[in-house]
């Protein structure tokens, strides 16, 4: 069985930057009745402001950039590149406004107006320790994904002028993950059900989410759960919503839905 997590805000705290013991519990547990832990996250997991949490979450699979890479421990399984001639028009709208959009390549950050993303995260985390690079190289670098940093209403107006691109909304209204169509968390754990014999209908997956990039996957899986923290719009189509993060969410939900039994169906 698969059993796949988005990271921030559901197996991440944002409060202390930690993941919760009873979160670790349960994926140590879920580990020893036999189940493949996914990672689904927006952010690509191989960057140095994550890499610290793979070690901690030991993942068989990661499901990075809402399904634009694909890793299985060091094997790259899976990945797509953002159209460059969509990218070029993006870049001109946001550098035309003043809005912000870039990446984090490695352990470098290329956005159009960093001040903007220094500002947000000085505000989120008190602190900010990007290293920023000349963003025009996005144009030659291999983008997945990019992030929007701005308000709901500039998100938006970003929807409106690339009807073919999916700008789902951070949990913390701050900006967007920016996602071509046809790639989202919910294909990359198809592909993963395949790569590890497991049924692609899904039907026997869970999937635990709080944002709105987790919508496509909680609506796939044939148990989609979200955070008692996660914004209104996925607790809506979720089968069941647990405790927040910050209440040990994630192992009374795995507890509820016997997924530490080996036996669980």
């Amino acid at each position: 069985m698969l059993v796949s997590f988005d990271l921030d805000m559901t197996l991440l705290d944002h409060k202390d930057l930690r993941i919760p013991d009873s979160a670790l519990r349960a994926l140590d547990l879920l580990r020893q009745s036999g189940k493949k832990i996914i990672l689904a996250t927006g952010r690509d997991m191989d960057t140095h402001y994550s890499r610290q949490y793979i070690d901690l979450i030991r993942p068989d699979a990661v499901i990075h950039m809402n399904g634009t890479k694909i890793t299985a421990g060091s094997r790259l399984l899976y990945e797509h590149h953002f159209n460059r001639n969509l990218l070029r028009a993006m870049m001109t709208f946001c550098e035309e406004r003043g809005y912000s959009i870039g990446m984090t390549y490695g352990d470098d950050d290329y956005y159009l107006n960093p001040e903007a993303v220094e500002a947000n995260d000085l505000r989120r985390w008190g602190e900010c320790g990007r290293h920023f690079r000349d963003p025009s190289a996005l144009l030659t670098l291999p983008v997945r994904t990019l992030a929007f940093v701005g308000s709901p209403d500039q998100v938006k107006e970003m929807q409106k002028t690339f009807p073919n691109v999916r700008f789902p909304l951070f949990s913390s209204q701050t900006g967007a993950d920016i996602v071509e169509e046809g790639c989202s968390k919910a294909d990359g754990l198809v592909r993963l059900a395949r790569y590890f014999g497991e049924d692609p209908s899904l039907k026997d997956a869970v999937a635990f989410g709080d944002s709105m990039n987790d919508i496509e996957v909680i609506r796939a899986v044939g148990t989609g759960i979200a955070m008692g923290n996660a914004v209104p719009e996925l607790k809506e189509v979720a089968d069941y919503i647990t405790d927040p993060i910050g209440q040990d969410g994630i192992y009374n939900a795995c507890r509820k839905f016997g997924l530490f039994e080996a036996d669980f169906i």
